[in-house]
């Protein structure tokens, strides 16, 4: 009999498990929230044993395809002149740039028309409640209908509201940095290179290129206040105006684009979970692990995917492959969730002294490799490939 796997969520893990277990012999149905296939975000990389997994899939050369035609990071002053240059990394882990750079929107898009012909996607649903009955679970949607499966998989962002059926009473560790990403319209004198300006106040902002003809802008600040993220995108935007009405360099123009630009606004926080499973059900991606603001969500999205989808085939218990899952996993997600609040000051200073010596850190880094990671490295971004990726091979394929 062809197992079923129910998944909550389709940006990247939810389908990327889609895939694996489709090859597997397994089928699939996503549930979505959102009414579409979202397609906002920003820059994501994919690095070390996340691009191995992308390997596996046979997507690399899409994704390839598919770049952000970003050359690399130049931390700005105030006028717009470079402080400090790290060009983009010519291997899997090296520089603030991977060399496969690629917008979340067109990520999601590249793994949506991969699995579309062999899953069933549901959008403008989600999963209300969930009944585990031992050999199978029984998913009511919020439309009413009641789907069975072998497993449920919750591949939702770091506010997921469907973990709680998995892990009950989950609390979020809050970084206090708050960050805006908005999509704004291209100038002429708009290049190739990720800029970055970072004022007094632990304030920044900075521009970065996209390969659809537009800008991606992030406003980014520290604050003592808990809960922005879930006011109205009105206060929000208030916020941000009173916030950065007085930073220099391209934060007017950011501003000036706040009414009529696509915005995404949340509280970067970890989730640091006792448990990832529960029976048959279990989280997957930022709902499980979301790791904090140093760019390893893509890969570790990947890997976790990859491995649920292949312990799943090895073990004849599902609740067995769960556990393992987590064995595996669990290692690598703790150096990912390595970063603290501290970290974060210190590389967003709030005074003149704290910023001179942040600049004069990325002078030194600049001249003495040009590779931005190794300073990142010292702030507790843990290694992309810092997990030995075990080989699932498929015997079973199917076309997908």
């Amino acid at each position: 009999m062809t197992r079923h796997a129910l998944i909550s969520g389709a940006s990247i893990a939810g389908p990327a498990l889609a895939h694996e277990l489709t090859m597997r012999g397994w089928r699939t149905t996503i549930v979505e929230r959102a009414p579409q296939l979202r397609d906002e975000g920003q820059n994501i990389d994919i690095r070390g044993t996340g691009r191995e997994v992308a390997r596996r899939m046979g997507i690399e050369d899409e994704i390839r395809a598919a770049n952000t035609t970003e050359v690399g990071l130049r931390f700005v002053d105030e006028r717009g002149s470079t402080i400090a240059e790290f060009p983009a990394g010519e291997n899997d882990t090296d520089g603030p740039t991977a060399e496969l750079e690629i917008l979340r929107g067109e990520m999601a898009r590249i793994l949506y028309e991969r699995t579309r012909g062999s899953t069933e996607y549901r959008f403008d649903e989600q999963i209300a409640d969930l009944t585990d009955h031992g050999d199978h679970v029984t998913a009511r949607l919020a439309s009413g209908e009641d789907l069975d499966a072998d497993l449920v998989v919750v591949a939702e962002g770091t506010r997921s509201r469907t973990r709680e059926l998995v892990v009950p009473e989950v609390g979020l560790n809050e970084l206090g940095m708050y960050m805006a990403y908005l999509t704004i319209p291209r100038l002429p004198d708009d290049d190739r290179w990720w800029r970055w300006h970072h004022a007094l106040g632990s304030r920044s902002v900075s521009l970065r290129p996209d390969n659809l003809g537009t800008t991606r802008a992030m406003l980014i600040f520290l604050s003592d206040v808990r809960g922005l993220e879930a006011l109205s995108r009105e206060d929000q935007a208030m916020i941000l105006r009173r916030t950065f009405a007085d930073v220099g360099w391209q934060a007017p123009r950011v501003l000036d684009a706040l009414d009529d630009a696509s915005m995404y606004f949340d509280g970067i926080a970890q989730a640091k979970l006792p448990r990832w499973s529960r029976g048959r059900t279990v989280l997957l991606g930022d709902a499980a692990w979301s790791a904090g603001p140093f760019g390893t969500g893509t890969s570790l999205a990947l890997t976790g995917a990859y491995i649920l989808a292949g312990e799943l085939d090895r073990q004849d218990d599902p609740r067995r492959a769960l556990i393992r899952y987590e064995e595996l996993m669990r290692p690598f997600v703790d150096r990912a969730q390595s970063v603290r609040p501290g970290m974060l000051r210190a590389m967003n200073p709030r005074t003149a002294p704290g910023r001179k010596l942040q600049r004069l850190a990325f002078g030194v880094a600049a001249q003495a490799s040009g590779k931005f990671g190794g300073l990142l490295d010292r702030f507790g971004r843990p290694p992309s490939d810092a997990i030995e990726l075990p080989d699932y091979p498929v015997d079973r394929r199917i076309g997908v």
